[in-house]
């Protein structure tokens, strides 16, 4: 195998993880949507909101709970959403930064 070829190829992965990274969004939600939490495919936090009826003042960790559920759930649509827009690109190569 060329590895200049392998390299040119491992570069232009790279290049299209962190474009698709950037780009993603995606929305995890907890509460029947009360918290709705949005990430971005490096899992950054874009966007937080929380509806009215989340916030209890009597039970402040429920909110808490909700919050935790909303990024649990946003992380693994994050992970599924990331695994299918790569495919199968990276099968084999096991390039260190890809996490497929």
């Amino acid at each position: 195998m060329d590895m200049r070829f392998l390299m040119k190829q491992a570069q232009q992965m790279q290049a299209k993880l962190a474009e698709t990274q950037a780009n993603l969004r995606v929305e995890g939600t907890a509460g029947g949507e009360l918290v709705k939490v949005t990430l971005n495919g490096s899992k950054e936090l874009m966007g937080i909101s929380i509806g009215k009826d989340a916030m209890d003042p009597e039970d402040p960790s429920m909110l808490e709970d909700l919050l935790m559920a909303a990024f649990r759930d946003a992380t693994t649509k994050v992970d599924e959403a990331m695994k299918k827009q790569m495919g199968g690109m990276g099968a084999g190569l096991n390039l260190p930064g890809l996490g497929l």
